[in-house]
């Protein structure tokens, strides 16, 4: 018995799409995608991934190869951010042609943002969005409008990203970790890899329907102050930990300081229940061990 045809197209081939690509071509898929540049799509190919140059931010349309691809793809994940503008640059292209694709399944990475400040409460798929931010209100207005495409979407609200290259291991060892002085200040995070893993479950077993989107938060089990990362960081490294500073210190820009605005812990416990998902880094300890003894830091201080 032959196995059905599954092609994933994924706009924004970035840290999170290329930790779902690979995820897929190791599970027989075809991949297709999008970069900015064609230095970065040579360098996909050369991977297996059939990957597209294009700049949503700039591009007046979608070229006839993307077009294509997309009417041959079972799963579409837009992977792409919102503009400065707030916009989503990508929505102007892909609404044309949204009635003929008609996708087994859609998925959009959006971010925990949406929720807003819970003044350190527990939160999760039920809870009213009430972000009051540019970014956050930018994003409830995307997935509001990817889920009016008609096709079965389901919406991703991702924890703070890390993994190999983008981790507070690398923080330390560059010199720029800082430690806010803000008690009772919480965050969640997510490893890339974990990402890959929960959309990957979904793309399986998708639960969304065309006239009904479905919406998991993704994080790991463990909300926790940054200083907490940047602290077991260093001891990793056998660095000082920094002095805690406070937020006029740092000199935080306008997109740090409304990342501090915000105080909430983020439940997965939907994505657990009903995709069957469990992370592999269920805090960061486990995910800073992984990448400090996989990348080289060990010694390297």
């Amino acid at each position: 018995m032959s196995t059905p045809f599954k092609q994933l197209f994924c706009f924004g081939l970035g840290f999170s799409g290329q930790a779902l690509a690979r995820l897929a071509l190791t599970n027989g898929w075809t991949v297709c995608g999008t970069v900015r540049t064609e230095e970065k799509a040579q360098r996909l190919r050369a991977q297996g991934i059939n990957a597209f140059a294009f700049d949503a931010s700039t591009a007046p349309a979608l070229s006839g190869e993307v077009i294509s691809a997309l009417h041959q793809s079972t799963h579409i994940l837009q992977s792409i951010g919102t503009a400065k503008s707030g916009n989503d640059p990508l929505l102007p292209l892909i609404q044309p042609l949204a009635p003929a694709l008609q996708p087994q399944w859609a998925g959009y990475l959006s971010t925990t943002v949406v929720y807003g400040d819970w003044q350190g409460a527990l939160v999760d798929e039920s809870a009213p969005a009430r972000s009051t931010s540019t970014r956050g209100l930018s994003r409830l207005s995307a997935e509001a409008a990817w889920a009016a495409l008609g096709w079965p979407l389901h919406v991703f609200r991702l924890a703070g990203i890390y993994g190999p290259g983008r981790n507070a291991l690398e923080t330390v060892r560059g010199g720029r970790a800082r430690i806010i002085d803000k008690p009772e200040q919480v965050f969640s995070r997510i490893h890339v890899e974990d990402i890959a893993t929960a959309v990957f479950a979904s793309m399986q077993a998708g639960t969304a329907t065309p006239t009904s989107a479905d919406i998991f938060n993704v994080c790991d089990d463990f909300s926790c102050a940054p200083g907490d990362v940047i602290a077991y960081a260093c001891a990793l490294l056998n660095h000082p930990v920094p002095q805690p500073v406070s937020m006029d210190e740092a000199q935080l820009s306008p997109m740090g300081r409304s990342f501090y605005a915000d105080n909430k812990r983020v439940s997965n416990q939907k994505l657990k229940d009903v995709l069957d998902w469990q992370p592999a880094f269920p805090t960061y300890r486990e995910g800073l061990d992984a990448i400090f003894s996989s990348s080289g830091f060990s010694g390297a201080d």
